[in-house]
């Protein structure tokens, strides 16, 4: 295949996901770059971490990024009792046949909503990691591998907010990105108020892909060149964040990046080069979705960690 059937097949693709954005963007007006990041997130093979306030549009979101791709959601609302069996299934016995069947939970779709994650015990929290992680559950002593594609997204409440837990940094980790959305502008939240609750409009949207089309998507993203000056930006960007070393600071920072939050760096780079069609990753899309990637690891809270992290990108030379 030559380099410019190459090139003419990934501007195809990015028309296609500039399609779903724009499909998006017609339930959460006025986010264009929360869009974005999070089909990013879902094209690197990550997953998601939306914090906000109530109410500005965080499930929304998920529920309709996984009807316009085509893909099985559950939304899981983590409370208080919430138990791990609520969210990956257990056995029970079965009487007639005299042995115990495996009752699937909501972990086993392609989206999976964790509903304010952080109202839940860590206990429950941690649930998640090895689905997170391996893309598997581990119950009764029998692995299970859950669908491929494999998505979470988890929103959260401040931390400050009454009945929060705040969630360990084994589990911030899991999530390649964290966004925060945070209030519309004053013509997307007229558009928002004279249209009505976007919510119902999300059982009706047409899918514009499927499982297999967003496999050959992630696929397509991961096959993204990198050239080795750009390879020297990232480790000097790794590098800046563990200036400080020795752990929690007064101000809350946390340690440095690790080598593997270098690679998913690097995966959504990729990513975000394919959503704007193009073959090779620029110091941009370093930058682009630097914050996002960044922040949640660098800071507690969303908003702290992106400001660290754009500083970090101010003061680390382009190659």
């Amino acid at each position: 295949m030559t380099v410019r059937t190459l090139n003419d097949a990934k501007v195809a693709t990015a028309q296609r996901l500039a399609a779903v954005v724009a499909q998006l963007n017609r339930i959460v007006v006025g986010k264009d770059e929360a869009m974005r990041l999070a089909l990013t997130c879902l094209l690197a093979r990550g997953h998601l971490l939306i914090e906000d306030i109530p109410g500005v549009g965080k499930s929304t979101l998920a529920q309709a990024l996984a009807g316009t791709l085509g893909l099985r959601a559950a939304r899981v609302q983590f409370t208080s009792d919430l138990l791990p069996a609520d969210i990956l299934g257990v056995s029970i016995f079965d009487a007639p046949a005299q042995a115990f069947r495996f009752h699937a939970g909501p972990v086993f779709n392609s989206v999976v909503l964790a509903d304010e994650i952080n109202r839940a015990p860590p206990k429950t929290q941690s649930s998640l990691l090895e689905a997170m992680e391996e893309r598997q559950v581990s119950i009764d002593g029998t692995t299970r591998k859950l669908p491929d594609p494999f998505f979470v997204i988890a929103t959260q409440n401040p931390v400050e907010q009454i009945g929060a837990y705040p969630l360990p940094e084994s589990q911030l980790d899991r999530f390649l990105m964290a966004v925060e959305l945070g209030y519309p502008d004053a013509v997307a939240e007229r558009d928002l108020l004279a249209g009505g609750d976007r919510r119902g409009q999300v059982a009706s949207l047409p899918a514009l892909a499927d499982p297999p089309t967003l496999l050959e998507w992630q696929h397509e993203a991961a096959a993204v060149h990198v050239a080795p000056a750009l390879l020297d930006y990232v480790q000097a960007l790794l590098a800046a964040t563990r200036g400080n070393t020795g752990g929690e600071t007064d101000a809350g920072a946390r340690r440095g990046l690790s080598p593997r939050a270098g690679l998913m760096l690097l995966s959504a780079a990729r990513a975000w080069a394919l959503l704007n069609a193009r073959p090779m990753v620029l110091p941009e899309d370093i930058q682009a979705v630097f914050p996002s990637v960044a922040g949640h690891r660098l800071a507690a809270g969303a908003r702290a960690g992106a400001l660290q992290a754009r500083a970090l990108l101010r003061a680390v030379a382009l190659p």
